[in-house]
């Protein structure tokens, strides 16, 4: 790998946006780590890069674990010696039941994976790109549309994206001193396997099920090149990427 070459970590990088974000990344010219819990995906979406520019190196790591990753950033600074970009993409949500049947033990993962492991990573990305030299590079966090509005039976999905905000907050300005940036993305609708529901209908607040639209996954990974491939003079603090007939702004 060049010296000039720059470093992009995405974790939740096997399938659907982390997918379409690494992939969108290495050809932007980074070397690419992608992290997830399992290793089949990780190296299918290695297989989809392209040859000729630099890799796509899968990495099995579970975010919510602080020693997981803290091996997961051990071995980046050991082979690449930095780290210029981190998209904190893993995330899940609960069963959608009513608030009062939602059991601890499933808001616990979803804050544990949405929250807990964006914390994990960015501490740890934080750390390697404060003592690095050059010094500096750029976080971004997946926010989604619910870190603004919720869905019906969300809340545990919902509390954490709207962290997801104070967490972005904090790292944009605790990096200041150190040349890092910190962006949130909040994304509407991607077609991905868990936007598929969107596509069969989902309920609204209303309590009508409505069919939503979708927008390309892949329009979300060019959108994380774009702010990746930033001077770090520039930042986008935020960035609402949606389906634009969806039922977000308005009335619904």
């Amino acid at each position: 790998m060049s010296s000039a070459t720059k470093v992009a970590l995405v974790t939740g990088g096997g399938t659907g946006i982390g997918q379409a974000s690494a992939l969108a990344l290495q050809k932007a010219g980074f070397q690419v780590v992608i992290t997830g819990r399992r290793l089949e995906p990780l190296e299918e979406t290695a297989r989809l890069g392209q040859v000729g520019q630099p890799g796509i190196l899968g990495i099995a790591a579970d975010v919510a674990q602080g020693k997981e990753v803290k091996r997961l950033f051990s071995e980046i600074e050991s082979r690449f010696g930095r780290l210029d970009v981190l998209f904190n993409n893993a995330g899940m949500g609960a069963p959608r039941v009513p608030l009062e049947d939602l059991t601890e033990e499933d808001w616990r993962k979803v804050v544990d994976v949405n929250l807990t492991g964006s914390f994990l990573c960015a501490q740890a990305a934080f750390g390697l790109m404060k003592k690095q030299s050059p010094q500096g590079g750029r976080i971004i966090n997946n926010g989604s549309i619910s870190a603004h509005a919720p869905r019906p039976n969300t809340i545990a999905y919902t509390a954490t994206k709207h962290a997801i905000t104070g967490l972005t907050k904090s790292l944009a300005l605790d990096g200041r001193p150190y040349k890092i940036a910190a962006s949130q993305i909040d994304i509407g609708n991607a077609d991905t396997a868990i936007g598929e529901r969107f596509k069969a209908g989902v309920p609204q607040a209303n309590g009508q099920v409505m069919v939503e639209p979708v927008i390309d996954a892949r329009h979300c990974g060019e959108a994380i090149a774009y702010i990746a491939g930033l001077p770090l003079e520039a930042n986008v603090l935020n960035m609402t990427l949606m389906a634009t007939n969806m039922p977000f702004v308005g009335r619904g």
